[in-house]
């Protein structure tokens, strides 16, 4: 500033009014601090090596709660065993299930208000305490109250890790980390029971639970030191409690309703009827409670729109499939061609392994294509032809195999599609709100299948057949004709879900997915 300006400054000052001079004295004169202030810069982004590790913790979180969904199943003899009680052994499995089922929306929701981080290792300490107490349970009471507190943790980790996933990945590369983390899981449903049967055998059952502690640490540490660089999306808010019970609440008596009907009760049984009629009735006031709340627990316009209701649809239909066939193939290969139990869980390697590849072209088709909602709708529409094959002809075991190969190929494009669309559809304060909801309601999907499915055995049979993993013994008492004609009917329910799943996918709205596409990766690199 020359003299001339400063001159004309002095002279500006002196001109003022008095009253705007004496307004002006007396503001405040000491500087604020901003420390505390929100830094103004985006955050930076995460290098290759940083995305690459918590991908790969991630990838160790969900395989523990993949795990422990069948580890302990060929354990249960050797727990009956040592406990001296069968009749209750089934609930091993099942308090895991409705815990895990009950809490995916919630722990989804809690990561929107509180944080990925907070929710991821809360899950995390629930899984690892249940662990715990399962292994040292001195009761089968005990171990299943402790198998349910497991189902806590166990459902929280997939909404959350699909959620952390959305933080660090951009939609358009998403669905290629969704078909790794599909892998995962098939991974760990398949070991689950090799797994389980060596420990029970060779060391002892508790080690299934044991095992749990040093992945769990593993993942946590690999995980921890990188989360205060994923990016901050959550919004603190009031956490609508009452919601949260009503929606866990309904959702355990459906559950129930469906493990036991037509086994503990008969389907029309005014025990069946009474819990079908409290689980409406939970649901009806979880709907009118979340009208009138103000923030609710799971905001029902988010299920709502062109994207939420298909996707939700077609990837229930897609796991329903796949989880029913997946229990009552057994049956139908021991029963018409003669495997052994064994041989019959080897069978269905296919079903589960080729469904990830299908999910990695999936994957890879959304990180190149402008329409990628298409890839998915081929694929549902050639697993309905697969399965609507399956129904008019009886097969060879090694053309069955390569069938149900190629429904699961077409099968598994439906999961990363539905995912990434849900998860870009909605704001980023609310994607794991969605992607509880999406868990919950694909839980649900399957235990409704696998109910529909061995009622459709049951009718086809026209006998009280043991089914889903109880058949042994009796299964030389079913002719094969029989079976074929039953089997029939099940497979033409997959075709009905598959073309259900084509349909939805066509009449889903395909929104552009943010990021960059392969052709400008490499430009960028270049």
């Amino acid at each position: 500033m020359n003299k001339f300006e400063r001159q004309n400054s002095s002279a500006d000052i002196q001109m003022l009014p008095d009253d705007i001079a004496e307004e002006l004295s007396r503001l405040p004169s000491e500087v604020l601090s901003v420390d505390d202030a929100p830094s103004i810069a985006p955050p930076a982004p995460l290098s290759q090596d940083e995305v690459r590790t918590i991908v790969i913790s991630l990838m160790l979180t969900m395989f523990l709660a993949a795990l422990d969904q069948t580890i302990v199943a060929t354990a249960l003899p050797t727990i009956g065993r040592q406990f001296q009680d069968v009749s209750n052994l089934s609930w091993v499995i099942t308090a895991y299930l409705l815990a895990s089922t009950a809490v995916a929306p919630v722990f989804g929701t809690l990561s929107d208000i509180y944080g990925r981080k907070v929710m991821i290792i809360v899950s995390l300490s629930l899984f690892i305490a249940g662990s715990v107490l399962c292994a040292i349970a001195p009761s089968l009471p005990m171990l299943i109250l402790a198998r349910g507190l497991q189902g806590l943790g166990g459902g929280g980790i997939m909404p959350v890790v699909q959620t952390v996933i959305s933080d660090v990945v951009s939609p358009r590369e998403r669905g290629q980390y969704q078909a790794y983390f599909s892998s995962v899981w098939m991974v760990g449903g398949i070991l689950g029971p090799v797994i389980g049967g060596v420990f029970a055998e060779h060391l002892h059952w508790s080690m299934i639970f044991w095992i749990n502690l040093p992945l769990a640490a593993a993942a946590l540490v690999m995980l921890l030191p990188k989360m205060k660089k994923i990016p901050v999306f959550h919004r603190k808010r009031k956490v609508d409690w009452l919601g949260g019970v009503l929606l866990m609440a309904s959702a355990v008596v459906f559950m129930l309703v469906l493990t036991w009907g037509g086994t503990r009760f008969p389907w029309l049984s005014p025990t069946v009827l009474a819990m079908v009629g409290g689980a409406v009735a939970l649901a009806v006031t979880f709907v009118w409670h979340a009208r009138r709340s103000d923030e609710p627990f799971l905001p029902l316009p988010l299920l709502s729109g062109s994207v939420a209701p298909f996707a939700l649809l077609a990837g229930g239909c897609g796991l329903g499939a796949i989880t029913g066939l997946t229990v009552q193939l057994p049956l139908y290969y021991e029963a018409v061609y003669h495997l052994s139990a064994s041989e019959a869980g080897l069978a269905l390697i296919p079903l589960a392994a080729v469904s990830t590849v299908g999910a990695a072209i999936a994957g890879r088709t959304m990180a190149r294509a402008k329409h990628y909602k298409r890839v998915a709708i081929i694929g549902t529409s050639w697993a309905a032809l697969c399965a609507l094959g399956l129904t008019l002809t009886t097969l060879p075991l090694w053309a069955l195999l390569s069938l149900m190969a190629a429904f699961a190929l077409g099968l598994g494009t439906t999961f990363p599609v539905c995912v990434v669309s849900l998860q870009n559809s909605v704001a980023r304060p609310l994607v794991g709100t969605i992607t509880g909801a999406m868990n919950f309601f694909r839980s649900l999907m399957s235990s409704f299948t696998v109910a529909a499915f061995a009622a459709i055995l049951l009718i086809a049979l026209g006998a009280d057949v043991p089914l889903a993993g109880e058949h042994h013994g009796a299964i030389n008492a079913i002719p094969a004709d029989d079976m074929r004609h039953a089997f029939r009917y099940v497979f033409g329910a997959a075709t009905a879900l598959m073309t259900t799943a084509s349909l939805c996918l066509i009449m889903m709205e395909e929104r552009p997915l943010a990021g960059p596409t392969v052709t400008q990766q490499v430009e960028m690199a270049e």
